[in-house]
């Protein structure tokens, strides 16, 4: 058969739903065998929507989504989701076509050496030089993108490879199971755990998964141990729930880092070192258990007593069958920092000022999803907010990127994330700077009858900046812009625009889009000028006279 019909069945072995991207002159015959097969192509108006698109298909699934482009420019744009997706521990394959590598028509036109150009940012990446080797390429592909720890990968399918004719088989997926935690391994956590006063769990990226979830619920269930989550550990456990303490949004002196300063032993599950890191550890302090997929990463603030290394899921089922609770445990200013917390939050949370308060607008969000609601968020200053102030109650319901922290990938991971789930609420919250960068995909979005909510918190500058420019005692310069009509904007493409003119709109607003199936987009004024005030002063302050 022709090379990129088995390229095609390669893919369709592998389970492959969707295809995201652009092609190109070089992919024509990828196309065509693409056109006759079960995979569904998802035409994007940029090659990084496809790439941010595909890469969160696979953070979802736990499937490696697949994104495709041309050679140069096609390849040069899936840099960014290939650092997102690597970063993050997503699983993705990005397929760039190649000018022909046998002969030469058009001399270096167009020509970059993308399989170089993706090595640093990528698991594995390599160009087919023959229609034979496809199978075993895609496979290992497959593979690498897939086994823990997830990312990106990258095959360049040269255009008159594609051509060739080819009798290769197709090779099938192995079966494999991850390594578990070796028992004394487990013991020495048992010992620690027990002989501790005051432990606590902190759940991080790496904990993300399925098993995970269920494990970690029964080991809390039956321990009582409170737990913390970094940002992207978010919706591992139900975050409504008394044992929930809080999220490391800020790096130190928040209410939750004056719990950590007084355990004297963290469970630091699913540690990515990508993340800021979610405690500071100092000689003399809380020991530190790590338990993780592999071996920590050791830094001046990171050194584990103990690693348990393995399948997380299995480790921490090993533990809860194991461990003993204790009647001497102390969760007393654990609670006691809780609710100082609390009691913060809760004082702007009903502020009725208009633009409206990031404090307000998280609440306001979280009160018109329904409880597996999905909010898919851009970068900037308010996924603080979201990471401190929205209670998830469900894994990846909650979708930042606290790894790349790229800005333009919130709007088509919101596209990605009604896919895999269309019988749930998808709200993607754009500040207007990330917003601009991949808005385009709002006619993929149409195009598809997709019934998505995006919300632009619009502040006509790069607000994250600001805050942290006036956090640096420096003049206010070069990070204001002007924005177009964005109701105007979103009609133009098909889809419905709403502007809100006043904070008790916003929420009657949001219930009304979440229940018209269609594209909405709601311009929301927002307020950051308590920013610095608020994240680096009263926060501060507060916690420390707990």
């Amino acid at each position: 058969m022709k090379a990129s019909d088995l390229m095609i069945k390669a893919l369709e072995a592998e389970g492959v739903e969707y295809i995201f991207g652009i092609p190109g002159e070089e992919n024509l015959d990828l196309l065509e065998s693409l056109r006759q097969s079960s995979i569904k192509l998802i035409l994007t108006r940029h090659e990084q929507g496809a790439g941010f698109m595909a890469a969160t298909y696979g953070r979802l699934t736990g499937k490696v989504g697949v994104c495709l482009s041309t050679l140069g420019p096609g390849a040069t744009n899936l840099v960014t989701p290939a650092a997102y997706a690597q970063l993050g521990a997503m699983p993705m394959l990005m397929i760039t076509g190649q000018k022909p590598i046998k002969t030469s028509k058009q001399g270096r036109f167009q020509v970059i050496d993308a399989v170089d150009m993706m090595r640093p940012i990528t698991k594995f990446t390599a160009q087919i030089v023959s229609g034979d080797r496809i199978p075993s390429v895609v496979r290992e592909a497959f593979r690498l993108a897939s086994e823990e720890r997830p990312g990106a990968v990258h095959i360049e399918l040269p255009e008159d490879i594609a051509a060739e004719e080819t009798s290769a088989p197709l090779i099938p997926a192995s079966t494999v199971r991850r390594p578990i935690a070796e028992y004394k391994a487990i013991n020495a956590a048992v010992a620690m755990i027990e002989q501790a006063k005051s432990p606590v769990l902190v759940i991080g990226a790496g904990a993300n998964r399925k098993l995970t979830c269920k494990m970690l619920r029964e080991f809390v269930d039956k321990t009582g141990i409170p737990f913390i989550t970094t940002q992207m550990g978010k919706g591992v456990l139900d975050e409504h729930g008394e044992l929930f303490l809080g999220n490391t949004a800020l790096s130190d002196n928040d209410f939750i880092h004056r719990a950590l300063a007084r355990a004297d032993l963290i469970l630091n599950v699913g540690h990515d070192v990508v993340e800021k890191p979610p405690f500071f550890m100092r000689p003399g302090g809380a020991k530190v258990v790590h338990i993780n997929f592999q071996s920590a990463a050791v830094d001046p603030v990171y050194f584990p007593q103990l690693e348990v290394v393995g399948d997380i899921a299995n480790s921490i089922w090993q533990l809860k069958e194991q461990v003993t609770v204790q009647s001497l445990w102390d969760f007393d200013f654990f609670r006691e920092v809780h609710a100082a917390y609390l009691t913060h939050r809760r004082e702007l949370e009903d502020d009725d000022r208009f633009p409206i308060l990031p404090e307000r607008f998280v609440k306001d969000v979280r009160g018109a999803l329904p409880r597996d609601g999905i909010v898919t968020l851009d970068n900037g200053v308010y996924k603080i907010w979201f990471a401190r102030n929205y209670p998830a109650a469900f894994p990846n319901s909650l979708l930042l990127d606290n790894a790349l922290a790229t800005m333009g990938a919130g709007l088509p991971s919101a596209l990605a994330a009604k896919m895999v789930y269309p019988e749930r609420a998808v709200i993607a919250v754009c500040g207007d700077g990330g917003f601009m960068m991949n808005s385009q995909e709002m006619e993929t979005a149409v195009r598809l009858k997709l019934h998505v909510v995006v919300i632009i918190l619009r502040d006509d500058a790069y607000g994250m900046i600001k805050w942290k420019q006036a956090n640096m005692q420096f003049a206010n310069y070069g990070l204001d812009y002007g924005n177009p009509d964005f109701v105007a904007y979103a009609e133009s493409y098909g889809a419905k625009g709403w502007r809100v003119g006043a904070t008790e709109e916003l929420q009657p607003r949001i219930r009304a889009c979440l229940e018209d199936p269609a594209v909405h987009l709601i311009d929301v004024p927002v307020d950051y000028s308590l920013n610095d005030q608020t994240l680096n002063v009263t926060i501060r302050e507060r916690s420390k006279a707990i």
